[in-house]
């Protein structure tokens, strides 16, 4: 291949996103790019779900789901059959008003005449108008017709799902998709039986889009960049149409899944549809993949990736230790070739800070690589996306942000950084304001003392909309041992500042973690009762615990209380791993209390009454004063 000039394809895998493009083609094409690479992207994802939810694909729905017996239709399938016709002439026109194409259908819509109501549409019995009148107009507002609109258009999405899931593919889902087959599974036989079935409509449609891409742009190399365990069955699929196709294509494995949970990846089986799998950040070890490829050095001169050994059919690491690519010198992410005018703006949360995941087309870009903090106990912080940090200066940041909206036409940022620094965000704001550049961003950051409400004003009018961050188990003897580096009454008035900027916020909660006792989960729930009560918080997600094999926790349990589980032995994905905590409590069924008592937090209902209620069994009573958070915020 020395004398053949390589044209690059990176690859977005189903499932991500459907509102935005996942980001990592847009800075590994981008990257590429800037050192000479013929590169291009696509989003199969996208493709994927355009494709099926069009009048062709649901014929091909409705000719699967009329083949199951009549005692195994679900209601999701009976109603979808007995309204094709509504179905199949407002599927394409609700397509196009959730992709910005035609607003004025949002009348129709919202008029509740226009889209058929499967069963997903039974959650609007949950909204009550305080009055007695619409519940659907009290939510949305006297001129909230477009949100009214695109969130029922979303629930006729989301049943449209479910029929797909009940009568094609089990393993469907927009966000997570066969999330099962590789979720922390030792052993690549799940996997491999699924790949070796016989396709089912999603694998044809897939397959076929794959080698429409190939077509259209003729790789020679291929890159698939699986973020999440959601995605890795399609990525697999792909590679599986790649090589079928053309053997001679070289396929590489990548991505945040990948430096997760293959780092001791052993499985020959792997590159039956692979011939590289490549570790952490991708510019560096793709340099040192494409001068391979083209005759410029030896295979022992690879940079994090493993191969399959020729001879012995056995899995190879190989490392030539070499500096990575400085996080100021790796370009600008660009979005060209992505269909931006295709992505959907869904509406699943009435919530104004939680939709911001789904709704809206956001250019995602990164302040600083890696965590400045890197210490949390439940975080992976021996992995090099959290452990090595490298920032950029302000002007750089700003040169991309403006390349970026010159190339889209759009100025709504996404900083998708594990926890952004202050002292980046304060030059950044003030670049940003010096120079004149009118953006919209939010991001993620850690609730420190350095976000005081002058800093706070600074980022709101730099175009600081909302932020995310973690109070996680909203204790402070949890907090002091998963080393977080804040208290309560810190995030309480770090959050107020913020809110009082005008800026939303969103708190990232935890369960579960290590001798976490059930009262600890109820004085925590009253601690975040409070926090919305007093306007602090506006949304919020309750994550379980999860131990992880390259976390504090995982690598030194007795610090922690608890004693690890032996791994199931395999060879293929290792991440999750299982402990005993002698407190023995049962988060699960806590946890449905939480997120039941948070879901209506987030919609104003319950503030007032007592956190006990949430819970099916008998729970002590929180020991924490019903003014703490009042007092907390006094002290500012």
């Amino acid at each position: 291949m020395s004398d053949i000039p390589l044209r690059v394809l990176s690859v977005i895998p189903p499932m991500t996103q459907l509102n935005t493009p996942y980001p990592s083609t847009a800075y590994l094409t981008g990257f590429l790019r800037s050192r000479g690479v013929d590169a291009v992207q696509e989003d199969l994802a996208l493709a994927l779900v355009l494709k099926l939810f069009s009048r062709d694909g649901l014929n091909a729905i409705r000719t699967r789901a009329e083949a199951l017996p009549a005692r195994r239709r679900s209601e999701s399938v009976a109603c979808f059959l007995e309204h094709f016709e509504r179905y199949q002439t407002t599927i394409e026109p609700t397509l196009a008003f959730l992709q910005g194409r035609d607003s004025t259908l949002a009348h129709r819509i919202s008029s509740g005449a226009f889209l058929p109501e499967g069963p997903r549409f039974d959650t609007l019995d949950a909204y009550v108008d305080p009055d007695g009148g619409d519940p659907l107009g009290w939510a949305f507002g006297a001129l909230g017709v477009h949100d009214r609109a695109r969130h029922l258009a979303t629930l006729y999405l989301n049943d449209l799902a479910d029929v797909l899931r009940e009568a094609v593919d089990p393993r469907f889902e927009f966000v997570r998709y066969a999330e099962s087959l590789a979720l922390s599974q030792p052993t690549f036989e799940p996997l491999a039986q699924a790949l070796a079935a016989k396709p089912n409509l999603v694998d044809d449609t897939l397959h076929a889009l794959t080698l429409d891409a190939l077509s259209r742009h003729a790789p020679q190399v291929v890159l698939v960049s699986v973020p999440f365990p959601g995605a890795v069955y399609a990525a697999f699929r792909i590679a599986q149409s790649v090589k079928a196709h053309n053997p001679a294509i070289v396929t590489v494995l990548g991505g945040g899944y990948v430096n997760t949970e293959l780092r001791e990846l052993g499985e020959p089986r792997v590159f039956d549809y692979f011939d590289y799998v490549t570790l952490d950040d991708g510019e560096r070890p793709l340099l040192a993949l494409l001068d391979h490829l083209r005759g410029k050095r030896s295979q022992q001169r690879l940079v994090r990736t493993f191969v399959r050994d020729a001879d012995s059919g056995a899995v190879r690491y190989i490392n030539l230790v070499e500096p990575d690519v400085p996080f100021a010198e790796v370009g600008t992410p660009t979005w060209d070739g992505l269909p931006l005018n295709r992505y959907l703006s869904l509406l699943d949360m009435l919530n104004p800070m939680h939709r911001l995941w789904s709704d809206g087309r956001w250019n995602k870009l990164t302040v600083a690589h890696g965590c400045y903090w890197k210490k949390c106990s439940f975080c992976d912080v021996s992995l090099d996306y959290i452990s090595r940090y490298d920032g950029a200066s302000a002007a750089t940041l700003v040169d991309r942000i403006e390349a970026i909206i010159a190339e889209t036409g759009q100025t709504g940022f996404h900083f998708v950084d594990e926890a952004a620094p202050p002292k980046a965000l304060r030059a950044l704001a003030e670049e940003l304001l010096r120079r004149g550049v009118s953006i919209s961003w939010w991001g993620n950051i850690r609730f420190e003392k350095s976000f005081t409400p002058e800093l706070c004003q600074l980022l709101a009018d730099s175009g600081c909309i909302a932020i995310s961050g973690g109070l996680e188990v909203a204790s402070d003897r949890l907090l002091t041992l998963m080393k977080k580096g804040v208290s309560v009454d810190q995030v309480a008035r770090v959050t107020h500042a913020f809110a009082e900027a005008g800026v939303l916020v969103h708190a990232y909660l935890m369960y579960g973690f290590p001798t976490q006792t059930v009262h600890d989960t109820v004085d925590a729930l009253e601690y975040v009762r409070q926090l919305f009560e007093a306007g602090c918080i506006q949304s919020g997600f309750f994550h379980r615990f999860a131990c992880t094999v390259h976390s504090p926790v995982g690598m030194n349990p007795a610090e922690y209380g608890v004693r690890l589980e032996p791994l199931p032995p395999g060879n293929f994905a290792k991440n999750d791993i299982g402990f005993i905590d002698p407190t023995g409590v049962d988060h699960d069924a806590l946890g449905k209390a939480l997120n039941k008592a948070l879901y209506n937090y987030m919609h104003g209902i319950g503030l007032d009454t007592g956190v006990r209620q949430w819970f099916d069994d008998k729970v002590p009573k929180a020991r924490v004063p019903r003014n703490f958070i009042e007092q907390a915020l006094q002290k500012r």
